[in-house]
């Protein structure tokens, strides 16, 4: 299981936008818990303490309360993004326990050096970076560790292809590429036929029209 860390909470009095705007200024993340059959939750934690934990793929944390002893066991379940799509302003965490069985996200992390790498020109691209899975809290892992050592040129790497932690089940769509390497094209050099073109037209003279003399011609006819 991944390690679990304590996000400190406190409850937010009032809700909405204009309020939820109030509290991201001041270095807040507004959250909503669900779940178990109790009421919603609205509170709000420390944004960059959050963010932390997020970016290093941990998805279950124990809830600590402001002015409570007890804590309780929460899943991230979902991030929302600005309009930008690049800070996170609201985010949605459910009651869990550690036998509960829940669907995720999980982190990919690629480890190895492909053999495909070798070849002149080729690179490596993934476009998959997490999984959507489904298991027991407690066999939740912070990431998938993903070995690409045989992987080779045009032979990708597909989502049902990654093995899985006994006791998980991929809800991903499985014939998605995870990674690919792919040979990058060259420029295309001049043809044999189109030097030859430059050569003869290099080959022809310049020619150049000569130029009459106007004004002689008119002194040739006064004469």
């Amino acid at each position: 299981m991944q390690a679990k860390h304590t996000l400190e909470v406190q409850p937010r009095e009032r809700t909405g936008s204009r309020y939820a705007r109030r509290s991201r200024a001041a270095g807040r993340l507004p959250c909503v818990v669900y779940g178990h059959g109790q009421d919603p939750l609205h509170i709000e934690t420390d944004h960059k303490k959050a963010m932390r934990f997020f970016e290093s793929g941990e998805r279950v944390f124990d809830l600590a309360m402001q002015g409570e002893s007890s804590t309780q066991m929460v899943l991230l379940k979902d991030l929302q993004f600005d309009y930008l799509g690049t800070n996170v302003v609201h985010c949605d965490l459910v009651r869990v326990d550690l036998d509960e069985v829940v669907e995720s996200n999980v982190h990919l992390h690629f480890v190895g050096s492909a053999k495909g790498l070798k070849h002149a020109g080729a690179i490596l691209t993934h476009s998959v970076t997490e999984l959507h899975v489904a298991c027991k809290v407690r066999n939740l892992p912070e990431e998938i560790r993903v070995d690409i050592t045989e992987l080779d040129v045009e032979h990708p790497l597909l989502v049902r292809d990654v093995p899985l932690p006994d006791g998980m089940e991929l809800k991903s769509e499985g014939d998605v590429v995870v990674a690919i390497i792919s040979i990058t094209k060259a420029e295309a050099e001049p043809t044999a036929e189109g030097a030859e073109v430059d050569a003869d037209a290099a080959a022809q003279p310049e020619v150049i029209t000569e130029r009459k003399d106007v004004a002689g011609e008119g002194e040739d006819k006064k004469d």
